[in-house]
């Protein structure tokens, strides 16, 4: 073989050596990108921290802690519960969120989620007035317990309940497991927190004088 020949073989490999390395060197510098599956929503607690909450500031309510992957609340004078801190990254409309919320002590409402519904916020209230009152505060000025979206629900203590709250399409649409319990057309209609609640706004979970684990809390936007 000719020095030539050897020389340009010497070339052709060196070539392929590059030609292969450089892909693999670019995908090795490249941050891994998070995946998600069209209907996956974004958690808003991980089960290991209060990271995005913070403790409500209601006057003599009880201490909020992380244990065994749950949210706890603990029973207070009256209301207790978390808030979320960053109202900046909520959305206002068009989405949807959900949670798993189980009664550990207590016989009020075990779940008060109060939530953003465009330039106002509402809450969704589960158990209230003595446990078995559930609806949403408040229209044109009316609470929970007497207004359109007033139903009646035995609660067990030491159950878990799914709760998912949707906004969108002109509506507040609300479920416990799979029971829909609020259809409520959002035309003519004031939605406001109650006076008690607003320390709960943009995002909410409430108890009043209740216990409760609370575990799964994601959010979902709806295109």
């Amino acid at each position: 073989m000719s020095r030539m020949t050897r020389f340009c073989h010497s070339l052709l490999l060196l070539a392929c050596v590059l030609w292969a390395a450089v892909p693999w060197a670019v995908l090795a510098d490249e941050p891994a990108k998070p995946t998600a599956g069209k209907d996956e929503g974004v958690k808003l607690f991980d089960g290991k921290s209060l990271d995005g909450w913070k403790q409500s500031n209601f006057a003599g309510g009880g201490d909020v802690a992380v244990e065994n992957g749950q949210l706890i609340i603990n029973r207070g004078e009256s209301l207790s519960g978390v808030t979320w801190k960053d109202a900046d990254k909520l959305p206002r409309d068009n989405y949807e969120i959900s949670l798993s919320a189980m009664k550990l002590k207590g016989d009020d409402f075990f779940c008060g989620l109060t939530f953003p519904v465009r330039d106002s916020h509402a809450s969704f209230i589960c158990g209230g007035w003595a446990g078995t009152v559930v609806g949403i505060s408040s229209i044109s000025g009316q609470d929970a317990s007497e207004n359109e979206t007033t139903s009646y629900k035995k609660f067990e203590h030491n159950k878990w309940y799914k709760i998912r709250v949707r906004v969108a399409g002109g509506k507040i649409e609300c479920w416990i497991d799979d029971e829909q319990l609020v259809d409520l057309d959002l035309k003519d209609k004031r939605v406001s927190t109650r006076i008690e609640s607003d320390a709960s706004r943009p995002l909410g979970i409430s108890t009043y004088q209740v216990t409760s684990a609370i575990k799964d809390v994601q959010l979902k936007r709806i295109k």
